[in-house]
C-alpha cells in the first residue's frame, strides 16, 4: 500500500480495521489492536493497543506472538486488518476444527489455499513462536506447519478472505463493487 498503515486506508469511505472491528468484535471476549504506528488513532475504537515486543519489522508472526502475550483466554484468535468481507462465524468454525482435530492451531483454507493468518490457536505457542522469530523465521505458514494444526475449510465463502496488499487490489475491489 504504499507504506499507507492499512488498517487505516478507507474503502467505501470507512477504514479497513472499522470493517474488521465490526465483524470481529462479536466473535470474540477480548479484541486487542496490535498496532506499530498510529496508537493513538487505533486507541479511539475503545480496545486495548498492543505494539510489538519485539524491536524491527519482524512482520505478522510478531504481532501474533503479542497477542498471545497479551490475551486473556487460553485461546486467541488473529486476523489482519486488511480484509473486508470477515465471514461473521470465523471463530466458530476455526474452533470446531480445532477442537475435532485436537490440534493446537487452526487456520484457513479457502478451497483454493491457505490463509494462516486468519487462525485460533492455543496461548500456550508464545514459547514456540519466540523461538522460531528468534531463529531468523518470519513467515507465518512455514512456522504453523511444523505445529499440530487443524485446517478450517471455507471454500463456500472464499470472498472472506482476499487481502487488500495493492493500489491495485483496492481499484480491483472497486471495480466488483
Amino acid at each position: 500500500m504504499g507504506g499507507s498503515d492499512k488498517g487505516m486506508v478507507e474503502v467505501g469511505g470507512w477504514p479497513l480495521i472499522d470493517r474488521v472491528i465490526a465483524a470481529f468484535a462479536p466473535q470474540v471476549q477480548q479484541l486487542l489492536i496490535n498496532a506499530n504506528r498510529n496508537i493513538q488513532a487505533y486507541e479511539r475504537y475503545g480496545y486495548q493497543v498492543v505494539p510489538d515486543g519485539l524491536t524491527g519489522f519482524q512482520g505478522p508472526l510478531a504481532g501474533m506472538l503479542t497477542g498471545l502475550r497479551n490475551a486473556a483466554h487460553d485461546h486467541v484468535a488473529f486476523v489482519p486488518c486488511d480484509v473486508v468481507a470477515l465471514p461473521p462465524d470465523l471463530v466458530t468454525r476455526l474452533w470446531e476444527a480445532l477442537q475435532a482435530a485436537d490440534a493446537d492451531i487452526c487456520i484457513v483454507h479457502d478451497g483454493t489455499r491457505l490463509h494462516p493468518v486468519f487462525a485460533l490457536m492455543k496461548r500456550t505457542l508464545a514459547g514456540a513462536v519466540e523461538q522460531y522469530l528468534e531463529s531468523g523465521g518470519r513467515t507465518v505458514e512455514d512456522w504453523v506447519l511444523q505445529q499440530s494444526y487443524a485446517v478450517a475449510d471455507y471454500s463456500d465463502c472464499p470472498q472472506g478472505f482476499v487481502n487488500l496488499n495493492t493500489p491495485a487490489d483496492l481499484e480491483d475491489l472497486a471495480q466488483q463493487s
